[in-house]
């Protein structure tokens, strides 16, 4: 194959045309794209690195210049994408100070995820790598980062307990993520917006039963 031509999968899936210098910033972002697509389709355990760099237009060793290890991609890419929701959810809780309107915002931030053509809610919530220790942690810190900061606002209006507040606050996140999920396995036949909108209320008919503190 000549530097510039395109090469394809057995599946005739067109690959990135080899050849070519890219600064190294550069370079990882088009790796941490191919192994998304890679990991995404075949999960961990099937991917291997020569379909990675295959699917990149690279060789391994160019490959290996810049992650390790199978597994030092795929935390990489976990990373990249726990951090997007985290603080996609950050956003969504600090755009209003109406409680209604931030249940509805941070419902959208998961089912906006889930619906992301790249599809890297699979590596998050439905990994086939739960086990890795690393790979745990990371996809905990999902629930546990949202939970606390959902918590925050809870525990700011309702004045419960910190125990009581990060309880509900889980829920709430359980429920996104779970419904989320459900309503794509479903092939989303409500449409995105009207089940983010649906579940948000749900929750919020139950969030606003608990009486908001004195100081409000």
């Amino acid at each position: 194959m000549t530097a510039g031509s395109t090469d394809t999968t057995s599946g005739g899936t067109s690959l990135r045309p080899r050849g070519g210098r890219m600064p190294r910033r550069e370079r990882r972002v088009q790796l941490l794209e191919s192994a998304l697509e890679v990991f995404v389709a075949q999960g961990y355990h099937a991917a291997a690195m020569d379909d990675i760099a295959d699917r990149a237009g690279v060789s391994k060793p160019v490959l290996y210049q810049h992650f390790p290890g199978k597994l030092d991609l795929y935390l990489a890419l976990l990373d990249s994408s726990c951090d997007m929701i985290i603080d996609n959810c950050r956003e969504a809780l600090a755009s209003t100070t109406d409680n209604k309107d931030r249940v509805a915002a941070t419902m959208k931030v998961f089912y906006s995820y889930v619906a992301s053509e790249e599809g890297a809610f699979r590596l998050v919530f439905e990994s086939d790598l739960t086990s890795e220790p690393h790979v745990r942690e990371r996809v905990d810190r999902v629930t546990t980062e949202c939970a606390s900061m959902i918590a925050d606002v809870i525990r700011t209006d309702t004045g419960l307990p910190d125990e009581a507040s990060e309880l509900l606050a889980v829920s709430l996140v359980g429920m996104a993520q779970v419904s989320a999920r459900f309503w794509l396995a479903g092939g989303g036949s409500i449409p995105q917006d009207d089940a983010a909108a649906l579940i948000a209320g749900l929750a919020w008919r139950g969030i606003r039963g608990y009486p908001r503190s004195d100081d409000h």
